[in-house]
């Protein structure tokens, strides 16, 4: 049991938007503040999770959301992906039964992408989206008791693969539909989504 979390809450949904990252083929731009459609990336990542009980963002606290969510940053800052996930789940108020989580630069993605995730993991330890190469993607569900399990200790956090962290686990993986499973990693990976 995760020991920064008391006592898990019976059932609920959070989501964990990880955006921290170093943006490095953007010019080190903050993604988050990104615009597409007039709306900033994290906008569209937030609403993702339309379905959340709450929803927390491992990233800089620099652009405003239209609903309420937690910033928060990992300790050392740009740890990758697992030490923003953990983060994210430690930062929670009250553990979920099942947490999302979300890359920013995936605007695609709904909270019909997210239902799609939660029913393909029921039975199983989570499920994420992978694309027409059959790759997964930084958009999934996870149940918070199996993640808890395979949690690595502090230190081995940082700078760890995802894959490696989700490696023991059972994961379903869902189809991406349309441009659901496109990131923002250039500026011409925008332009195309904004044509």
């Amino acid at each position: 049991m995760n020991p920064h979390h008391p006592a898990p809450a019976t059932g609920g949904f959070a989501g964990v938007v990880l955006a921290g990252g170093t943006a490095a083929r953007m010019d080190g731009v903050d993604k988050a503040s990104v615009e597409l459609a007039g709306r900033s990336l994290l906008d569209h990542a937030v609403d993702a999770f339309v379905d959340a009980d709450e929803v927390v963002v491992v990233g800089p606290d620099t652009v405003r959301t239209a609903r309420p969510v937690t910033f928060v940053v990992e300790d050392p800052p740009r740890g990758g992906p697992v030490a923003g996930l953990l983060t994210g789940v430690d930062t929670l108020l009250r553990v979920p039964r099942l947490v999302g989580v979300l890359a920013v630069d995936m605007p695609r993605v709904t909270a019909a992408t997210m239902r799609r995730l939660r029913e393909a993991a029921a039975g199983r330890d989570g499920a994420f989206l992978v694309d027409g190469d059959g790759r997964r993607q930084l958009a999934g569900v996870l149940d918070a008791s199996r993640l808890d399990v395979v949690r690595p200790g502090r230190e081995a956090q940082h700078g760890m693969a995802l894959h490696r962290l989700l490696a023991p686990l059972d994961l379903a993986g869902v189809a991406a539909s349309g441009e659901e499973a496109v990131d923002v990693d250039t500026w011409s990976d925008l332009r195309d989504l904004r044509g």
